[in-house]
């Protein structure tokens, strides 16, 4: 099965503590179902002081379930689902389900 959410995209939180933020997701681990997406799902965690970092309290972002997460529409910035189209030149693209709207560049 083709992704829905891939690594760069504007996705939008729909359920949980979280719900209505928005960010680029930095990571999507697959075989968990889950992704880490920028500003969202905030944890702080206590840190020992490395060679090359500073120990303390640090704030980091924690993993999110896929399911709880919904691409973003490219025109507007709301929740969509995404879909799949084939082009002209056989190229298989994401499409906004919302809009019609071409996901990926």
């Amino acid at each position: 099965m083709a992704a829905k959410i891939k690594k760069g995209d504007r996705v939008v939180v729909i359920t949980g503590r979280d719900k209505g933020k928005s960010g680029e997701v930095l990571e999507v681990r697959p075989t968990e179902g889950r992704a880490v997406v920028r500003g969202v799902a905030l944890v702080k965690r206590h840190q020992r002081q490395t060679q090359n970092q500073q120990g303390g309290i640090i704030t980091k972002e924690a993993a999110v379930q896929l399911s709880n997460l919904a691409v973003a529409d490219p025109k507007d910035g709301k929740p969509t689902r995404v879909g799949f189209k084939v082009l002209a030149d056989g190229r298989k693209v994401r499409v906004a389900k919302r809009s019609g709207e071409q996901i990926d560049a």
